[in-house]
C-alpha cells in the first residue's frame, strides 16, 4: 500500500516530498523513500513553490541588510569626499587685501594671490599715455581678458584697469606660465626670459609666442591705499 503525505493547502510551501512506501518481500517493516523527479512531473505534483502573495521575515532581512549596507558605504566614503573641500588656509588665499600705500609712481610691488604672483604696478603718465596711443589694430590679442568686465571686452588702456595709475594683474605669462620681469622688454612693461613674450605697460602682449595679455584678476578698492582682490 502506498502512502503520500498530505499537500498543505491554502499556503505556500518551499519544499514538500512525496513518498512510496515498499514492503519487504518478507513482510517486514516498511522502508519510505523519496519518489523519483519523473514521477512529480508525470503526476503534476508541485515540488516547490517560492512565490508569496505578502513579504515574508526573508524579504526584511534582504531589505534591511541592503540598507545597512549603504550607510555603511556612505559613512565611509564620507572622509575621502570631505577631503576633497578647500582648507581654511585655501579658502583664506582665495581672497587678499593688499596695501598699496607705499607704492610710488614708476613702481611695482608683487604680492601672492592663489598661489600666483600678482603684480601691482603704480604708473607714470608717460607709460599711461603709451598704452593708451595703441590702436587695437596692433594687437595680437584684441580682448580685454579682465575679470572685472564682459569677457568680450575690447583690450583698450580703459578696459584694463580701473584707476589710471594702478594696474593690477596677474604675473604669470600666457605662453608656458612662466613669471615675467618688469619694466623690460621693448614696450616697457615685462619681458618673459624663457620664450620672448613681450608686455605693454598694459600688460598686453605685443611680441612673443604668448596667445593672451596677463590676466586683470577681481578686484576692488576698499580705500585709496586698500584693495581687496578675489
Amino acid at each position: 500500500m502506498r502512502h503520500r503525505a498530505a499537500r498543505p493547502s491554502g499556503i505556500d510551501s518551499l519544499f514538500y516530498a512525496q513518498f512510496r512506501v515498499r514492503r519487504d518481500t518478507g513482510g517486514g517493516a516498511s522502508s519510505r523513500r523519496p519518489a523519483s523527479r519523473s514521477t512529480y512531473i508525470e503526476k503534476g505534483e508541485l515540488v516547490a513553490n517560492l512565490t508569496s502573495a505578502e513579504p515574508n521575515r526573508r524579504d526584511f532581512l534582504y531589505i534591511a541588510t541592503g540598507a545597512v549596507g549603504a550607510v555603511g558605504v556612505a559613512l565611509t566614503a564620507w572622509p575621502f569626499i570631505a577631503q576633497m573641500n578647500p582648507t581654511p588656509s585655501a579658502l583664506a588665499l582665495g581672497s587678499i587685501e593688499a596695501d598699496i600705500s607705499s607704492i610710488q609712481a614708476g613702481q611695482q610691488v608683487v604680492f601672492t594671490w592663489r598661489s600666483h604672483p600678482l603684480f601691482v604696478r603704480r604708473r607714470t603718465a608717460k607709460e599711461i599715455a603709451e598704452a593708451r596711443a595703441v590702436p587695437l589694430s596692433e594687437l595680437p590679442d584684441p580682448i580685454a581678458r579682465n575679470a572685472n568686465l564682459d569677457e568680450n571686452a575690447p583690450a583698450t588702456d580703459q578696459n584694463r584697469e580701473t584707476k589710471p595709475e594702478w594696474l593690477i594683474l596677474v604675473g604669470v605669462c600666457t605662453h608656458l606660465g612662466c613669471t615675467p620681469t618688469a619694466f623690460e622688454g621693448d614696450y616697457g612693461g615685462w619681458l618673459c626670459h624663457c620664450h620672448g613674450s613681450q608686455y605693454d605697460t598694459a600688460g598686453r602682449i605685443r611680441k612673443g609666442p604668448a596667445p593672451q595679455n596677463l590676466a586683470v584678476p577681481p578686484y576692488t578698492y576698499l580705500s585709496d591705499t586698500r584693495v581687496k582682490i578675489g
